[in-house]
């Protein structure tokens, strides 16, 4: 895995790269949108204690497929419009202790479950 970083063009507005080469993988992951459901289906009210749900959930899942969360290659958040993006982001900076990958993040107004605060998608590859 190869970050982009090319000179000529403005450095991203966070921890991120603006792009990630890989060639030939191995292995390829795609996951849905993920939310910060636990185990046994209740939703946190806390907006960092689902960020936190959400990449615990996105590790067990990456790992399922035999992989680690240094092997993301991009990922998509989505945040409802209102929620602290500072904690959104050190929930995500914990997780991937200074991993850098391809970044989206999006607000939105809503996601599909009302207590549903936020959303991530990755593709991890090795």
């Amino acid at each position: 895995m190869e970050p982009l970083e090319p000179s000529g063009v403005a450095t991203p507005a966070a921890t991120y790269v603006l792009g990630t080469r890989v060639a030939n993988p191995q292995i390829l992951i795609h996951t849905a949108g993920i939310v910060g459901a636990r185990a046994d289906g209740s939703v946190p009210d806390d907006l960092e204690a689902q960020a936190h749900e959400i990449w615990r959930t996105i590790q067990v899942v990456v790992a399922e497929g035999g992989l680690e969360l240094t092997d993301i290659v991009s990922y998509t958040t989505y945040v409802v419009d209102g929620q602290d993006l500072a904690v959104v982001m050190g929930a995500r900076d914990a997780a991937l202790r200074g991993h850098r990958s391809a970044s989206t993040l999006i607000v939105v107004p809503k996601l599909a479950r009302p207590e549903w605060r936020m959303e991530i998608s990755v593709i991890a590859a090795r």
